[in-house]
């Protein structure tokens, strides 16, 4: 009974959104709402679930998300995001571009959690689409699924290193085995997968303003690029010294400050409002007009984006997760077949891939004990499963909608589906890895 609750009730979000046209924050604060209840929660402590749902969620995004809105605006009014077009395309040619942008979300996706580097990278997008007439998803998709692919399978990021961790895993070799498997996930996820999409309307409302400016008129190259990429750099420095000094405890704590999302976005947005406002000619004043105009862009997201969290909230304090992965200690399947199928599952239902992961986790760990499980694909195989069919209770799924300007039509059609093509290439990586192993 309680799994059909949960079915009904995101089937009613689903339509309260696509049919009813009901604004998404009113469908997930109304859907959570009765959701609480019909799953049991006590009334008095249904407003708590929901003020937490968006507060944790909002909580751990919302700062990086304003930062890299304010940035990309930035990056956008001052040119640096033609400058950065003008150069790719006269490396790869207009031909290979898509590839290049595939390539651009691989490098910047090692070291950057996905909803950084989303920020950071799509004022570059709209400007290459923009400048070289290229479909608009066709040109930013790629970028996304390498985006994704690197932070659900590969160590740093936060879930592939928690299951490192958990199933005692070799961190070297698991970032080995990802690669393996993420290289033809984001080329048929990516480039190849785009190309069915060339048709797809856009009609961004957050999109940043891009003005075609003379060249003259543009920042330098390596302003463009440093002032754009700063968080990545910031990043990718501080990681690699903490390794450096790894012994003095005093210097890695301080790496460990500058290396977090949201000091490596403060401190970028401080070094490029010298570098590329003021620097540029533009007054402090005129810099802050800039900053204010890419918040209230974004408002309306920073709401859906923390109402998608209520859900997921409702689920954890009603127990619904826990039953979902335990409804899996039943099937006899292949170890890795039932981590990927479990936490497949739990991504249905929670929205959230880090919590989907380390939720299964918890429930496959155990059942693994007695079976011979190579743990480095373990960790691969809920990572994939994780990223599995992306949709409405997501809120990945609804940055790449709004700022792409899609209908949820479409976004279940581009989105969501380029998600479950990654997750179940993943699956076919690890078991293929497994069977040459075996």
């Amino acid at each position: 009974m309680t799994l059909i609750t949960l079915v009904a009730c995101i089937a009613l979000l689903v339509l309260l959104i696509t049919w009813a046209k009901v604004n998404p924050f009113l469908a997930f604060l109304a859907v959570g709402m009765l959701a609480a209840i019909l799953l049991g929660i006590p009334i008095e402590h249904v407003a708590r679930s929901v003020n937490k749902g968006i507060g944790d969620t909002l909580g751990s995004l919302v700062i990086v998300i304003v930062l890299g809105a304010m940035l990309g605006k930035l990056v956008a009014e001052s040119g640096a995001a033609q400058r950065i077009a003008l150069v790719m395309q006269r490396i790869f040619g207009t031909r290979y571009l898509v590839w290049a942008m595939t390539l651009t979300g691989f490098i910047v996706g090692i070291p950057l959690y996905y909803n950084v580097g989303f920020m950071l990278l799509i004022p570059i997008i709209f400007s290459v689409a923009y400048q070289y007439k290229i479909p608009l998803v066709y040109t930013g998709l790629p970028m996304m699924a390498s985006l994704s692919v690197m932070h659900g399978f590969l160590p740093p990021h936060p879930s592939p290193v928690a299951l490192v961790m958990q199933f005692n895993a070799n961190i070297a070799t698991t970032f080995l085995y990802g690669l393996l498997i993420a290289i033809p996930a984001i080329v048929i996820a990516g480039p190849l997968f785009a190309q069915t999409l060339k048709n797809i309307s856009s009609k961004p409302e957050v999109a940043p303003v891009l003005v075609h400016k003379p060249a003259c008129d543009l920042p330098g190259v390596g302003n463009s690029f440093v002032s754009s990429l700063l968080p990545v750099l910031i990043i990718a420095i501080t990681t690699l010294l903490s390794r450096i000094f790894a012994t003095h405890d005093s210097i890695v704590k301080i790496l460990a400050f500058a290396a977090d999302p949201t000091t490596a976005m403060t401190l970028t947005i401080l070094i490029a409002t010298c570098t590329l406002g003021i620097g540029m000619g533009k007054k402090l004043s005129q810099v802050m007009m800039v900053y204010g105009e890419a918040v209230k862009d974004i408002a309306m997201i920073l709401l859906i984006i923390g109402s998608a969290g209520i859900l997921k909230q409702i689920l954890v304090d009603s127990g619904v997760n826990s039953e979902i992965a335990n409804a899996f200690k039943h099937f006899d399947l292949p170890p890795l077949v039932l981590a990927w199928i479990a936490t497949a599952a739990l991504r249905l239902a929670l929205g959230s891939a880090t919590i989907a992961g380390l939720t299964a986790a918890g429930v496959v760990y155990p059942l693994m004990q007695d079976k011979a499980v190579d743990p480095n694909l373990l960790v691969l195989s809920i990572g994939a499963g994780s990223l599995f069919c992306s949709h409405v209770n997501d809120t990945a799924f609804w940055l790449f909608k709004e700022y792409f300007g899609l209908t949820v039509r479409d976004t279940f059609r581009t989105w969501t589906l380029m998600e479950t093509i990654i997750s179940i290439i993943g699956l076919a990586g690890v078991l293929l890895l497994n069977a040459i192993n075996m």
